[in-house]
């Protein structure tokens, strides 16, 4: 498999709004992260993922662009923006920016003039149907509830909207519409930025005709999602490839684009390293681990046989074809301590057992801010405290639905967007040392805990595990591209599985849960002399490896030459 820097990198996602405010205005932006970089220099990642900052009216936190090359104004400037970037250079780190081009802002210029007329030259920018017996053109659901088209009286006709009604789809079918695309991409290129995350890239194209996902229609339709009309549509790779042949392939960059509903077999089409497209996919198939038949808020435990199939599927389905994303939470997810750990009565232990998972296997470690130091999940006391249009669409259908409230904010407490949006928690100061005014969206309490500063001042914290785990990466040439094969598969408490490169191997021992658990070490590293690499536990020197007994969330890495 070919040597590659962004192989080798660790990357740290900051989403700007929740990370530093300077100001005082209660919202993070670009002088706050700015203010944090050595921070970022001593926790050892190499590269930055900064979630949107462009120009937008601020409907769905950023991913709402009207303009893709401004700044909003309550991030900063352009010039804030370089400092920046050339902080980050300075300090040897890279910086990937959002790409959001499914859609834009319904107050982006493009759109504005799109509205204006059936026969303006921007209508085609975007996707407008007329009307069906005076309903929507097709019966596709938004990913944000309800119907996925907006009726617009100016033109007698309906926009699509994959997501929010103020963010209409783009219409890659366009031409010129792309033209516009690669000559934005190419425009932060030349400034000096290291590649692209691309939100929902594999949404870019619908099926020709947009059909309804069933016959009805009238007074009783109800919005379908629809996605097998418009996830991995027909010409996405067509367009993957041009963006590629254009644009990318000129550059030595990192691109990973979010993709709906892949699976392996899909994904090896995106990232496989003849195909001239993408360089790793961010899959959802983990993330569904505890969704029942209802979705996303229908929440059910996970299993770690689940677990261990998926990891295992994606880490052999890739492996010398294409790259893996590994993340276990990010904007659009619950803190990963609190959904696949125990985020009281072990939480340091749990926390470093799922970082241990995340910079063992194959693939590229994200690390979304604030995991580093622990932090969890947060329970506000009303739907007025969170300001995600997701649960606030949500709840609304909902209760209007016949739900309870109470299991209503149940799914919110386990699945919401906002658990990872609360601001960072720096110290014990008021806000987290995160403002000295009003957070946009409220701290959470534990905040007195669980922060950086407390992290930073004991050698023992989540925060110097995650530091050891960067430094391993780059100490060791198997972590990143090794070989994946799963051990004691049946196994019901214990993830284990062995990397190989060459003559070296690496033996991963991870207990799930919060009771002891057996384990028996493989002969073969029995017969090796295992070198200890890291534990999340003071390392007993009489172990036994024949059979290894495990605390409660306990993890070990062992190294050994056959």
């Amino acid at each position: 498999m070919e040597r590659k820097w962004w192989k080798e990198s660790v990357v740290y996602q900051i989403y700007p709004r929740s990370f530093k405010d300077s100001n005082g205005d209660g919202i993070g932006d670009l002088q706050g992260i700015i203010s944090k970089l050595d921070y970022l220099k001593t926790l050892g990642v190499d590269v930055v993922w900064l979630c949107p900052v462009y120009k937008s009216p601020n409907d769905d936190n950023g991913y709402d662009i009207s303009n893709y090359q401004d700044i909003m104004d309550e991030f900063g400037t352009i010039a804030d923006w370089e400092i920046l970037l050339q902080g980050l250079h300075d300090r040897g780190m890279k910086l990937i920016m959002d790409l959001v081009v499914n859609h834009s802002s319904d107050e982006h210029a493009w759109f504005a003039e799109s509205r204006k007329s059936k026969d303006n030259p921007y209508r085609d920018y975007y996707i407008w149907r007329p009307g069906e017996d005076g309903h929507e053109p097709n019966d596709w659901g938004s990913f944000f509830s309800g119907s996925a088209w907006k009726y617009d009286e100016g033109t007698d006709e309906y926009f699509l909207h994959l997501f929010s009604t103020k963010q209409p789809d783009l219409n890659w079918e366009n031409e010129k519409v792309r033209r516009e695309v690669y000559d934005m991409m190419t425009w932060w290129l030349d400034k000096g930025i290291d590649g692209f995350r691309m939100d929902v890239i594999n949404l870019i194209s619908k099926v020709p005709g947009l059909p309804s996902v069933s016959e009805e229609v009238g007074e009783g339709r109800s919005f379908r999602f629809g996605g097998e009309y418009f996830v991995n549509g027909p010409r996405v790779h067509e367009y993957l490839q041009e963006m590629n042949r254009e644009v990318l392939s000129k550059y030595d960059i990192m691109t990973v684009g979010e993709a709906v509903e892949v699976t392996p077999g899909d994904a090896a089409l995106y990232v496989g390293e003849d195909r001239g497209e993408l360089n790793m996919v961010f899959h959802f198939e983990l993330m569904g681990v505890d969704s029942g038949p209802g979705g996303k808020w229908d929440c059910k435990p996970w299993s770690l046989k689940d677990i261990k199939d998926i990891i295992s599927k994606w880490q052999i389905h890739l492996n010398g074809k294409g790259w893996n994303s590994l993340y276990l939470n990010n904007h659009d997810q619950p803190r990963m301590l609190s959904r696949f750990g125990n985020d009281t009565a072990y939480h340091r232990e749990s926390g470093k057992m799922l970082a241990t998972l995340l910079h063992t296997l194959q693939g590229t470690p994200y690390i979304y801010q604030g995991e580093e130091i622990g932090m969890t999940n947060v329970k506000f006391a009303s739907i007025s405290d969170y300001k995600d249009i997701e649960i606030i669409n949500m709840h609304e259908e909902y209760l209007a639905a016949g739900h309870a409230e109470e299991a209503i904010m149940n799914s919110v407490y386990i699945k919401g967007r906002d658990n990872g949006r609360t601001p960072m928690q720096w110290s014990s100061e008021p806000q987290a040392g995160f403002t000295t005014g009003t957070p946009w969206l409220a701290v959470n309490p534990n905040y007195t805990e669980i922060n950086v500063e407390n992290a930073l001042a004991d050698p023992d914290s989540i925060f110097h595990y995650y530091k050891r785990l960067i430094e391993l990466r780059k100490e060791h040439d198997i972590i990143v591209y090794g070989d994946y094969k799963i051990l004691a598969g049946e196994h019901e408490q214990v993830f284990a599985y062995q990397r190989a490169l060459g003559s070296e191997r690496l033996l991963v021992i991870l207990n799930f849960f919060g009771e002891p658990a057996s384990f028996e070490v493989p002969a073969e590293a029995l017969a090796h002399e295992p070198e200890l690499l890291i534990t999340n536990y003071e390392a007993e020197k009489d172990t036994d490896l024949r059979s290894l007994k495990l605390h409660p969330y306990e993890a070990r890495v062992y190294k050994f030459t056959v």
